[in-house]
């Protein structure tokens, strides 16, 4: 029995360690991009998709694990039983792993500009990915500075859905540009929520997290606003005609930031309760980019 308890919390660890509901976050910008370009050129290109997302996905492998490694370094996963190096205890090998994931999806990026002969794409992705390592890596972490969530709208939001835009129309999109400050901000609230159960251990690193600076109960207060505004920002877009009524299907993931503000504004001051709410800005980031897409396919098909 005592075997099969420790088995059962080493298998909870790996997962929360490998942090698959993280990968939305790769899915979501490619298909936001991909059902815009749809909408405005009535073609997809299967072979362009496919591959844009699974290299997305590897470089968002390659983000969790050296991220890791890089808090791993500071000291600040000290108590983070769930980091990959404690759980191997082979730092080495995790930052070999990650850049193994990060060379293969810049490969797939490199496909992509190869059959296009147009290498906009991968000069955008390199730009999201030099982002991306400022987060955490020496010697920038700006993350440490607060400026995380600002490198994550901006990463995630216009650049990641430009270039899943570019990658299907080889152009620009005023559209494309208005709908990723919807998932920008959907995205970076998934940051915003897994700072509240680490307060302690972000002080003592020296991380000056929006929710050290604000303090957890100026945090929760501040959460409903930004929820609201990814469906204040749709609907004022429909209004000015930029997104089609369809995209109004977003209100259906309403109930997610619902539960979000509520279990933030009841536990925001305890860890323990509150460490599982980045889920639920998981379950709001992914239901809400997914029914937004549908919108514009939904559009484009009952034309």
């Amino acid at each position: 029995m005592t075997t099969k308890f420790i088995a059962h919390s080493q298998n909870k660890l790996w997962l929360a360690a490998l942090k698959p509901p993280m990968y939305s976050v790769a899915i979501i910008p490619i298909w936001i991009g991909t059902a815009v370009a749809y909408r405005e050129t009535h073609l997809i290109h299967w072979d362009i998709f496919g591959t844009f997302l699974l290299s997305a996905i590897l470089i968002i492998a390659w983000l969790n694990l050296s991220n890791d490694v890089f808090d791993s370094e500071t000291g600040i996963d000290q108590n983070k039983p769930h980091s990959l190096v404690n759980l191997t205890g082979n730092k080495a090998l995790i930052f070999g792993l990650s850049n193994l994931f990060l060379a293969a999806g810049i490969l797939g990026i490199i496909a992509i500009a190869w059959w296009q002969r147009d290498w906009t794409v991968i000069g955008i992705v390199l730009l999201c990915c030099a982002l991306g390592y400022s987060y955490q890596g020496p010697p920038f972490r700006l993350g440490y500075q607060g400026l995380g969530e600002v490198i994550c709208f901006f990463t995630f939001g216009p650049m990641a859905v430009a270039a899943a835009y570019y990658s299907q129309a080889q152009t620009f999109s005023s559209t494309g540009l208005a709908a990723s400050i919807i998932i920008g901000i959907s995205t970076s609230i998934i940051l915003f929520c897994s700072h509240f159960h680490q307060v302690e251990d972000d002080i003592a690193a020296g991380k000056r997290s929006p929710i050290v600076r604000l303090g957890t109960q100026r945090g929760a207060k501040l959460l409903p606003w930004l929820s609201g505004s990814i469906f204040a920002l749709t609907a004022l877009f429909i209004v000015f005609g930029m997104f089609p009524i369809w995209t109004g299907l977003i209100v259906l993931s309403l109930p997610f930031a619902v539960e979000l503000v509520q279990h933030v504004g009841d536990y925001h001051d305890q860890p323990t309760k509150v460490s599982n709410c980045k889920f639920i800005a998981v379950k709001l980031h992914f239901w809400s980019g997914l029914l937004f897409g549908w919108g514009f396919v939904l559009s484009n098909l009952s034309l």
